[in-house]
């Protein structure tokens, strides 16, 4: 299948931010602490009472990247939710540098499987509306946008409409749209799922680059293991619902990544670890919905 000209990214430059953007680039090296302890999640009541997440412990330090892998129905997007701010644990506590999470916040920039761009906004507006709502002027969100909309290379896209974009461009904007408030971490639900194959390698490769630049705490749910094994420093393998974390794989594979890190015999060797994981705990829930 071939890519259009449209899905395929500019050319990005290095970019020079003024000074107190540095600073604040800088200070997110201190940032993006995540300890989750003991969170079960429970929805409804009585009888019709479902345990998505039971006793489920995590911890990510400043800057790490981390995939959340799983079978359908896990619990995956419910512990990403709960740190998000969206939803409420039902025991245990999520905290981010040390508050426990609430509600939603500007601290926490959120990328979901659809773009959910307003569609009556331009690109532009798109990315400043973050800003705007935090307090910025016009004129300083305005900035903001136009500068992550040159590190996701769309510069030239700012002044159109989503509905005219590609679905792979429209993800970029959300990704610049998540970052233009400088989150102490940017929360992934599957955001390539939608996408074809060779459209989803290279919005891969320009998170990793964005991600490099940053470093931002990066918590990403996916169900792809060549995914989760090519991003991550660690991969977090859940079980079947309810969910808990079974096991905490670390990638210690070279950075930067490149596509010749598929043929690695440590890169192969980590897939079937996490294939035979994943199998293990789907064949479970295959049970469980038997006998539901």
């Amino acid at each position: 299948m071939e890519t259009s000209s449209l899905e395929k990214p500019q050319a990005r430059t290095v970019l020079r931010y003024p000074s107190t953007d540095t600073l604040r680039r800088r200070q997110q090296h201190n940032r993006g602490h995540v300890s989750i302890a003991d969170l079960s999640i429970r929805f409804g009541q009585d009888a019709n009472a479902h345990i998505a997440v039971q006793n489920f412990n995590l911890t990510i330090e400043p800057g790490e990247f981390v995939c959340l892998l799983g079978p359908s129905g896990c619990g995956k997007s419910t512990v990403m939710n709960a740190l998000a701010g969206f939803i409420k644990a039902s025991q245990g506590n999520v905290q981010l540098d040390g508050k426990t999470v609430e509600k939603p916040g500007p601290d926490r920039g959120m990328v979901f499987q659809q773009h959910s761009l307003l569609p009556w906004k331009t690109v532009l507006e798109n990315v400043a509306f973050g800003p705007l709502m935090t307090g910025a002027t016009k004129s300083q969100a305005e900035s903001l946008a136009r500068t992550f909309l040159e590190v996701v290379g769309l510069s030239a896209y700012a002044e159109r409409f989503p509905n005219t974009l590609s679905g792979g461009m429209q993800q970029r904007v959300g990704i610049a749209r998540a970052l233009a408030n400088y989150p102490s971490v940017l929360l992934m639900d599957e955001p390539f799922g939608a996408l074809d194959a060779q459209t989803r390698h290279m919005m891969q490769e320009n998170l990793l680059e964005i991600w490099s630049e940053f470093r931002n705490t990066v918590l990403f749910v996916t169900h792809d293991i060549d995914e989760a094994v090519y991003l991550a420093d660690r991969v977090i393998v859940m079980s079947a619902a309810p969910g808990r974390l079974i096991e905490d794989i670390r990638i210690d594979l070279p950075r930067p990544r490149t596509e010749d890190v598929y043929s690695d015999p440590a890169f192969i060797s980590i897939k079937q670890r996490c294939l035979k994981l994943i199998r293990d705990e789907t064949m479970k829930a295959f049970a469980q919905q038997n006998q539901a």
